[in-house]
């Protein structure tokens, strides 16, 4: 496409922009109403485990136990202040709970043998200082609204004599600290955007022409996740403030090269075509390098991070589509009320600033020389947590404090099930003896392996033994003695793994533990990808823009110190972090302050064309791009923080924190750092512009000299 064709549809969309601006409105509005119902029929998942690939162990075994057995929720209850009667009769009272399917205890009775049957082991493992535990195994799944109604009721029937932890509780805490949490986050968001907007604006009601259009883009972005069918409870957390915060930047530049175009003479309408020819390429191009950031997120095997990916990406189109085309008539409608709402600048002149960072550029460089290799190094040994655990039992949550309570009261308890085909019943009571035997087992419960010998399994009701043996199955629950994420956990599971091989050819395993170690495998591995993707993708990006390798590499070299360096925080603090927030805010980290660099060089560039000395050049730069940085940064910061205070939910708080901490580190290595290397590749940067505006010379010359060779071949009167 020839740039007069290229430049003459951009005009066409100004003027239907402009000039049928009501139209536009309306559209939108439609779409905002659309997006508004579309959003009350979007499931939300809480289950991890379902973004594992299908070829994960894991995900096997829960296919072949839905395919067999079903695969029901799962729950502990430790009831306080009771005899062991009471208990007993709690536990049938349980049992009797519409969305309850079975309730175990000992020796008050079993879920699935009558209590004849039973050989009780060690008491206190199931009853001590007045208070009884149990296993609960729901009808439906850990995420189910039913398996939900069924624990309100549980804890209505048990008042504050029960206490509560298990995959199933962990799920509904989760949902339920979102639906509290995220209300109070998006406020604080909404506060603290309009609080430094209306100090870095000349007008009170520009910050509320801002938030009006960035509410309006995320409505588009949640009513339009109805595509993915459903999305995960990390996507529906964050998305919305991330949104608002990273693409704030976009609304904040059209209004500012509108102003500009105002205060030349020009009309409302001229000043708005003349101001969308100005930004629309600065905006577009910060948008795709913020997209490539997210949409590497992708590309992880574990599947929440193409589900966040997409969702993160799919909002800053909504927000660019937002800003170049709906914006500019709501800037238009409401300049009267703009006009009569200003004040004056609160900025002060940043020259002073500006000057006093580049003098101290050799400081900070020496300082980044010498933490660089060692903050790589510490970034790469952060602890983490993987399982579901780490994300809907938390500290701080109420779940926690029962898990907590639990396993100081009656030790840790882990469940395990066991997949194994059904075979010879001495071999699977073979089987079970030998996991009975293991200290760090609490308990096993096969059928062959609780019925006595000799008798046969046709004795029992069919609806309990489809319980443990069904569709050429047998499932064995078994209890470890451990939390559900440890290295002891590991180890203890691969020991259950290795005796199962001694006695069946075919095996599954199921449960929290299991499931933890295939995300710590698959994510340790994903997180080089993804980031080497990001990086690759923003430099290509930031190379078509600039033309200059040296130009790419310049401007992403800040962002990349700035994540290693945010990233090596949490390990010299001896934090531990859910995986989530290391993995996926590195490329939002990426995606998100690229812009700064990207900013800051296109302001040097255009200044150093007019100013011969590069270092006053690099300091008029600073001067100019400050505000702006400091504006973007800041609210990133701030949201960041908001999050990390108000979530309860780790992996919501972790990325919150990253995310400000890593805002802070870009800012001060864009304006301090960056300066410094746009200096010392100056020459190379202009090489390689006129490297390019020479070859686009030539092309230009080829193409016209084609042009004229075919029109000179056509008949005369005729139109090429």
């Amino acid at each position: 496409m020839s740039q007069k064709t290229e430049n003459t549809f951009v005009d066409r969309i100004i003027d239907v922009v402009i000039h049928r601006r009501r139209m536009v409105e309306k559209v939108f509005a439609v779409l905002v109403l659309l997006s508004i119902v579309a959003n009350f029929f979007i499931p939300i998942n809480y289950d991890l485990t379902e973004y594992l690939p299908d070829w994960a162990p894991t995900m096997q075994g829960i296919n072949r136990m839905e395919e067999s057995f079903g695969y029901p929720g799962t729950a502990r209850v430790m009831i306080d202040d009771v005899t062991m009667a009471q208990a007993g009769a709690y536990q049938r009272q349980l049992s009797e709970i519409e969305g309850v399917d079975s309730v175990s205890w000992l020796p008050g009775g079993n879920a699935y043998l009558p209590e004849s049957f039973l050989t009780v082991g060690d008491i206190s493992d199931y009853y001590k200082d007045n208070s009884a535990i149990m296993d609960v195994i729901f009808t439906y799944g850990d995420s189910d609204p039913r398996t939900y109604e069924a624990i309100d009721s549980m804890k209505e029937l048990l008042e504050e004599k029960g206490h509560y932890s298990g995959p199933a509780i962990e799920n509904k805490t989760l949902e339920e600290s979102i639906s509290r949490e995220m209300p109070m986050i998006m406020a604080a968001g909404v506060v603290v955007i309009f609080a430094v907007l209306a100090i870095t604006t000349t007008s009170w009601f520009e910050p509320v022409l801002f938030l009006l259009t960035m509410g309006l883009a995320i409505i588009l972005n949640m009513g339009t996740n109805i595509i993915f069918g459903k999305i995960s409870f990390l996507s529906h957390g964050i998305a919305a403030v991330i949104q608002l915060a990273v693409a704030m930047d976009y609304s904040i530049f059209l209004l500012h090269s509108f102003t500009a175009q105002k205060q030349k003479g020009l009309s409302d309408e001229e000043a708005m075509a003349a101001a969308l020819h100005q930004a629309v390429d600065s905006i577009v191009s910060s948008g795709v390098t913020t997209i490539v950031g997210f949409v590497a997120l992708a590309l992880m095997r574990f599947t929440i991070g193409r589900d966040l990916g997409f969702v993160l990406a799919k909002g800053i189109v909504c927000s660019l589509a937002t800003v170049l085309i709906l914006m500019p008539a709501l800037i238009l409608r409401f300049q009267d009320r703009i006009r009569k709402t200003q004040h004056r600048s609160f900025v002060p002149s940043m020259d002073g600033f500006a000057r006093k960072l580049f003098r101290g550029r050799k400081v900070l460089a020496v300082a980044v020389l010498l933490v660089i290799v060692p903050a790589y190094v510490a970034q790469n040994m952060i602890d983490f947590k993987y399982g579901t655990s780490a994300v809907g039992c938390s500290e701080g949550t109420q779940s926690y404090e029962d898990l907590q309570l639990m396993e100081e009261r009656f030790g840790k308890s882990n469940m395990l099930l066991v997949l194994v085909p059904q075979s010879d019943p001495a071999v699977e009571r073979a089987f079970t003896e030998e996991l009975e035997q293991q200290p760090f087992v609490r308990s096993v419960t096969s059928l062959d392996g609780m019925l006595p010998e000799g008798v046969p399994e046709s004795f029992l009701p069919e609806d309990l033994t489809s319980q443990l043996h069904n569709d050429g199955y047998s499932r064995i629950i078994t209890t470890l003695r451990t939390e559900s994420e440890s290295d002891y956990a590991f180890q203890c599971t691969d020991a259950v793994r290795e005796i199962a091989d001694k006695y069946y050819d075919e095996s599954y395993f199921v449960g929290t533990t299991p499931a933890t170690q295939d995300m710590k495998e698959i994510i340790s591995s994903d997180y080089g990808i993804v980031n080497g993707i990001s990086i690759l993708g923003v430099v290509l990006v930031v190379y078509v823009t600039f033309r200059s390798g040296a130009m790419a590499l310049t401007v992403i070299v800040p962002i990349e110190i700035a994540i290693f360096l945010n990233m090596a925080v949490p390990y010299l603090r001896g934090e531990e972090l859910t995986f989530m927030g290391y993995l996926m805010v590195s490329s939002m980290q990426l995606g998100a302050t690229v812009d700064y660099s990207i900013l800051l060089t296109n302001n040097y560039l255009e200044l150093r064309r007019r100013i011969e000395d590069k270092k006053e050049a690099a300091i008029a730069a600073i001067s100019r791009s400050c505000v702006s940085i400091l504006t973007s940064g800041g609210v990133l910061t701030l949201v960041g923080y908001a999050l990390y205070f108000v979530s309860s939910i780790s992996a919501i708080g972790d990325m919150g924190h990253l995310i400000g901490r890593g805002a802070i580190f870009s800012m001060i290595l864009v304006l301090g750092f960056l300066p410094l290397l746009l200096t010392l590749v100056d020459k190379q940067i202009f090489k390689d512009q006129q490297r390019f505006e020479a070859r686009s010379e030539r092309l230009q010359k080829r193409i016209e000299e084609e042009r004229i060779k075919r029109s000179s071949r056509l008949p005369a009167g005729s139109e090429e």
